[in-house]
């Protein structure tokens, strides 16, 4: 036999004797990682799924630490897979809801120009929700109090789409219905990837897990997870926490009201949100943190620091954006500035009507050349799927999204 021959049928020899534990590994078990997995299961059946997460339970950090906004998909750009995704994964976030009896209502929303400057953002987005497939009502100053009686504007839009749901609920269900085997408390260390046998997962407790194909939905770690893997994903996260106050006199506000976004950035502004149980959020800004789970200024991982630090990308965006990152900060540190932030859309707050509640880490990809990405990322390495970038509006357009990544999953494996 010929020695080329002879090597491909001792690797394939090789590769029926790996005792897989799973087809497909997912490292991650917020949102995105169990919606891969509900996916992979219901697209193929009789596929063997493992998800790893870190975590004692589901939904520890982005999923279960924003505000629950089921979003109309009207603040994105058209054609991109988060105005795609958005737009679809509202619809079938709230059939799922509705399907599995999982606490969520259709509220709509109001985005509000309070400054002459900010209306033609507020028409351009009335356009944009427009091509996205969206019904909005513009409204004049006097129609705000139609909805909302205690805030003021000088113009509106009001999108009906727009809802809340429990995400964190969603994200249980969501594994459950997979029938995957997820595994708690189990933080990935090291991943051994060979293209001609699959992947083998070491976690901090000294297990490993063999799979042919890794997902990788790690979130605040996903460009961790991908070196480790052996791809470079040509980006690095970089954690922005977003702070949140209770309102003590929910009765303010009936449901949800925006600001209009500033274009430049991927973050929506200080917003109120009435949520499932009948309180309301205000928030988030949006300051850098001095941890990936940074939750608090005393949180502080110098190693992650100097990695953040130590990406270009970091101090180009800084050198672009100071200016708006100031502002940020200074509402961070004055809850007075906070609320000089939230006046601008409810003149009736008092400063004592803030109470502080917990707060969450947005999972921020920034390129090397300083830009903030604005769209999913999602990219591919041998028998590897990587989820890069997948801030809100992801839990919105999680199903979607999780058949995306399994699609991209399954293809691999039968590549295998």
């Amino acid at each position: 036999m010929h020695y080329r021959s002879r090597e491909v049928v001792q690797v394939a020899r090789q590769v029926r004797e790996i005792a897989y534990d799973c087809d497909v590994l997912v490292v991650g078990g917020g949102i995105v990682g169990l919606s891969t997995a509900y996916a992979i299961t219901h697209a193929a059946p009789g596929t063997r799924v493992t998800v790893l997460e870190k975590e004692a339970g589901p939904a520890r950090h982005q999923t279960g630490r924003n505000s629950g906004v089921i979003h109309s998909g009207i603040y994105y750009r058209p054609g991109t897979l988060k105005a795609r995704y958005a737009v679809r994964g509202a619809a079938e976030m709230i059939k799922f809801c509705a399907e599995y009896d999982i606490p969520h209502a259709v509220t709509g929303k109001l985005i509000v120009a309070t400054d002459r400057a900010e209306l033609p953002r507020l028409h351009a987005l009335v356009q944009r929700g427009r091509e996205n497939g969206i019904l909005v009502r513009e409204l004049g100053a006097p129609q705000i109090a139609e909805y909302e009686p205690e805030v003021r504007g000088l113009a509106a839009i009001h999108v009906g789409t727009t809802g809340v749901c429990d995400f964190g609920a969603v994200a249980r269900q969501l594994g459950e219905a997979s029938g995957a085997e997820i595994r708690y408390g189990a933080r990935v260390v090291r991943v051994d990837r060979r293209p001609e046998f699959g992947v083998a997962v070491r976690t901090a407790g000294g297990d490993v897990v063999r799979g042919r194909v890794l997902v990788n939905c790690a979130g605040l770690y996903c460009d961790d997870v991908a070196r480790m893997t052996g791809d470079e994903p040509g980006m690095r996260i970089v954690p922005f926490r977003g702070e949140y106050y209770s309102l003590a006199r929910p009765a303010l506000v009936r449901g949800l009201v925006y600001p209009v976004p500033d274009p430049a950035f991927p973050f929506l502004g200080v917003h109120l949100t009435r949520g499932i149980d009948g309180g309301v959020h205000v928030g988030p800004n949006a300051v850098p943190a001095l941890a990936r789970e940074g939750y608090g200024w005393g949180v502080v991982r110098p190693r992650e620091v100097a990695g953040t630090l130590g990406w270009p990308g970091v101090w180009r965006m800084a050198r672009r954006h100071w200016r708006y990152g100031a502002g940020e900060l200074r509402r961070s540190v004055s809850k007075r500035a906070f609320v000089e932030a939230v006046r601008r859309l409810l003149p009736g707050v008092e400063e004592e009507d803030l109470v502080p509640a917990a707060a969450g880490v947005r999972a921020q990809a920034v390129l090397r050349d300083g830009s903030l990405v604005d769209d999913f990322l999602i990219r591919e390495g041998a028998r590897a799927v990587h989820v890069l970038n997948a801030p809100s509006p992801a839990a919105t357009a999680s199903l979607p999204v999780g058949r995306e990544v399994a699609r991209r999953a399954l293809t691999a494996l039968r590549s295998a």
